[in-house]
């Protein structure tokens, strides 16, 4: 529980519009954002493993979008037909609502952080 309300607050509540923004397009603003992200993490634990593994893997996903290509990969699975160029935003095909894609991309993205971050606090 604790994880996920650090989660939710290094995420959310503590990253600013700029970072938003900015972190998938300059490195500068995807480390500002994983400094203050990983942050409340030393709540959790001082593990130097568990918090460099949430900091890296929290750059990488947010930084290139990773999500998207892991939504896209499970789409592909069952529609071998999907192209890349038609689902490069969200991962999802065009025909799919851009609300349900963006918010489905969301949901994927969390999932893949709190993932992480729990096999980070509790086996590093």
């Amino acid at each position: 529980m604790e994880q996920l309300l650090l989660h939710l607050l290094g995420d959310y509540i503590l990253q600013t519009d700029w970072m938003a923004r900015e972190k998938v397009k300059r490195n500068i603003a995807a480390l500002v954002h994983v400094v203050v992200y990983t942050l409340p993490f030393l709540l959790l634990t001082t593990s130097v493993a568990a918090l460099l593994t949430i900091a890296v893997s929290h750059f990488f996903i947010d930084r290139y979008r990773l999500a998207r290509h892991v939504v896209f990969a499970k789409n592909w699975v069952t529609q071998p037909s999907l192209r890349w160029k038609n689902c490069s935003e969200t991962g999802y095909p065009k025909d799919v609502p851009p609300w349900l894609s963006v918010w489905l991309l969301i949901i994927s993205d969390n999932t893949m952080h709190l993932c992480i971050n729990y096999a980070s606090l509790r086996w590093l």
